[in-house]
């Protein structure tokens, strides 16, 4: 049989069912919803500060500017603000990463006296309201001499008893025979812990990565009671102090959050599958 005798099969496409219709609907209106405090927000920075202001509010400009964005670069120090939030963040989140990955190691395969209790203080952790640590906190970095300092600002977030937990108990569920293979084969706990325990872990510890990068980058509190440098300040301090010093300059306010904003946006459009894994695996739903 020739090329030209064998028969195509052709595909037609199945009518949408009326959950798909209902679902995509949905699917398009949250994304809708999700979308427009962003289009909104991008629109007012490219008005002039008159317009962002006038009453009734209309969403494109009528006169498209750049003034908005050229000010708080002029004005502010956002390049220095987004350094530092940039350099807060990635060091609170490889000692998070580092800090709970082998407590939460330690806990699920080792055996050691005062075990329970010390777990169970780990674990007092996740019933205390970071706000209700903020003035002992601060009173600590400032016997110690870290404020307005970079370590004044990481160090007191690399505490995190939920993700000391949440690695807990990925580990108690990888199988023991696994490490058990390996310390036959002369492994030592380090060389199990970085060759076998780790790989295997890379969803949860992708999803505590991300989740601690995010709320570090959001951390506004505590950046703020700790640091009066402008040179200092992260970027949710920075915007708030110029909306003070400026008044509220709506189209700069717009501008500077967006600024803020860009690198969650890129964090989630670059790694949401590891996002989604991680939640699947972790459990992180609620967070």
């Amino acid at each position: 049989m020739t090329t030209a005798q064998i028969p195509v099969k052709s595909r037609t496409a199945k009518p949408w069912t009326p959950s798909q219709i209902v679902l995509t609907l949905l699917g398009v209106v949250v994304s809708l919803v999700w979308m427009a405090p962003l289009a909104w927000a991008l629109f007012t920075s490219l008005k002039s500060e008159t317009e962002a202001v006038e009453v009734p509010p209309h969403w494109l400009p009528k006169a498209w500017t750049a003034q908005a964005w050229k000010a708080i670069f002029d004005t502010g120090n956002i390049t220095d603000w987004f350094v530092n939030s940039l350099v807060v963040s990635v060091c609170v989140t490889t000692v998070v990463l580092v800090v709970s990955a082998l407590a939460g190691y330690g806990f699920a395969r080792t055996e050691f006296r005062g075990k329970g209790a010390l777990l169970a203080l780990v674990m007092t952790g996740l019933m205390v309201s970071p706000a209700v640590l903020g003035v002992p906190l601060f009173t600590t970095v400032q016997q110690m001499g870290m404020v307005d300092t970079y370590w004044g600002m990481i160090l007191p977030q690399c505490a995190p008893a939920a993700m000391v937990y949440i690695l807990y108990k990925f580990f108690q569920g990888i199988p023991r025979e696994l490490e058990e293979a390996a310390f036959i084969d002369g492994a030592g706990r380090w060389r199990v812990f970085f060759t076998i325990v780790l790989p295997l872990s890379r969803p949860s510890l992708a999803a505590v990565g991300i989740f601690t990068f995010i709320a570090s980058w959001n951390n506004f509190l505590w950046p703020y009671m700790v640091t009066n440098n402008p040179d200092l300040m992260t970027m949710p301090n920075g915007i708030a102090t110029v909306m003070n010093s400026y008044g509220i300059q709506w189209a700069q306010l717009m501008a500077g959050g967006l600024m803020a904003g860009l690198p969650l946006i890129v964090v989630f459009v670059f790694f949401q599958r590891q996002i989604v894994a991680g939640v699947a695996h972790t459990g992180l739903a609620g967070q």
